[in-house]
């Protein structure tokens, strides 16, 4: 593994939230953190150089995605994901699993891996662990995530067991693969994140757990077939199958389960969450990184964030609104723009519309953790947490979805 580029520091905890610093190669992300995620090395509308100013620190691509368009090998032959897309800062890729759920109409999954329709022309395809680990290889981003196998949220005990013991499994056939393309000379400096799946089986999330840490400090074999041990095996660990289903005091109590299975040492990142009642309540239960379509998808609906639950913006009531979307909101949209002059905007069908809701909604989210780090820096999370919850829960019923 690529150690030296890598590290976590925890400055500041109030119960099991910590506020920290997740060191990459490309630069220091404060957490707990939100990352905007941009699927197709962009994410919908929004320019590299706005998600800096809003204060964007780390954002994702999507490996099915770009190795199927415009191919990863192009991507590597234009300087990385990084360089591609004109991002300068940290970055993630996802390993294409969630699609293997998200999908599901268009593949097989058997042990090896996965057989699928293109969505883009139904050309038959195949992912296996190695495979992926060589698209994320040369995709170049920071951190690169496991091939595993997601399935809904709700599933039985058994199916549950099924996937995460495969997923287990595609870890170490991932790990190896991993560590055998970054022996190379000019290898991109890049660390692997294992997922821990196990549905709401608070059970299987332990065991995944364990195993995980102890394939970490096993290692994977050499040549000779003698154990490779390193002293820092995973630099950071993901929480997978979340969000996909199941209700939400179950994906509560799997975050629980998995804060008192998972070292504390390294950053967590729960994958695919990011309505704003989930983050608080992820970072309570000692998440530091999270990541979601949601912003942007609302904001192509017509959707804002607000600290009072979410409001279309299409309600008749705005048309002649002179306020800001949300009062107080530093982002661009609400400091130049008036509700009915973006209620306009969408009715109209203007692309523009739809661009100043995609981007108050990704500030919004940064900006709900970056107060959460100060409040954990300021002993006051408990407390301001709570009492944002119950504002944006009783949001104004007349203006919710």
């Amino acid at each position: 593994m690529t150690a030296p580029d890598f590290s976590f520091r925890i400055d500041a905890t109030e119960g099991r939230a910590r506020a920290g610093a997740f060191t990459t190669p490309r630069g220091v992300v404060e957490t707990p953190a939100f990352m905007p995620v941009g699927t197709l090395a962009t994410v919908k509308s929004l320019d590299p150089a706005e998600l800096r100013a809003m204060g964007a620190q780390m954002i994702l691509a999507n490996a099915y995605h770009l190795h199927l368009r415009p191919g990863d090998d192009l991507v590597r032959e234009l300087g990385g994901v990084q360089r591609f897309s004109g991002w300068d800062g940290p970055m993630l890729t996802d390993s294409g699993g969630f699609q293997v759920f998200s999908l599901a109409q268009l593949n097989t999954v058997s042990e090896d891996g996965v057989e699928f329709r293109s969505h883009i022309d139904g050309a038959l395809k195949r992912f296996t662990p190695e495979s992926v680990m060589a698209i994320e290889t040369n995709l170049g981003a920071d951190v690169m995530m496991q091939f595993d196998h997601v399935i809904p949220g709700q599933s039985a005990h058994a199916a549950s067991a099924d996937a995460s013991a495969r997923s287990l499994r595609w870890l170490a056939r991932c790990r190896a693969e991993f560590d055998r393309l970054h022996a190379v000379e000019g290898a991109p400096r890049q660390a692997l994140f294992p997922i821990v799946q196990g549905g709401v089986h608070a059970d299987l999330r332990r065991a995944a757990a364990a195993a995980i840490g102890e394939l970490g400090a096993r290692g994977t074999t050499g040549d000779a077939g003698a154990p490779v041990v390193r002293p820092a095996p995973w630099h950071g660990w993901a929480i997978g199958g979340l969000s996909v289903g199941e209700a939400k005091p179950d994906m509560y109590a799997m975050l629980e389960v998995c804060d008192a299975a998972i070292p504390a040492d390294r950053p967590r990142y729960l994958m695919g969450v990011g309505y704003p009642e989930d983050l608080l309540e992820g970072v309570a239960r000692g998440v530091d990184l999270f990541d979601c379509v949601a912003p942007t998808r609302f904001g192509r609906t017509g959707a804002i964030l607000t600290s009072r639950g979410r409001v279309n913006i299409k309600r008749a009531e705005f048309r002649r609104d002179p306020r800001p979307l949300e009062e107080g909101c530093a982002c661009a949209t609400c400091r130049r723009f008036s509700r009915a002059y973006v209620r306009h905007l969408v009715a109209a069908e203007e692309v523009l519309g739809l661009r100043l809701l995609s981007l108050h909604n990704v500030h919004f989210l940064i900006a709900l953790m970056r107060r959460a780090r100060e409040a954990i820096r300021a002993g006051t999370f408990t407390s301001w947490s709570r009492e944002w919850l119950a504002r944006f829960h009783a949001g104004s019923p007349q203006n919710q979805d």
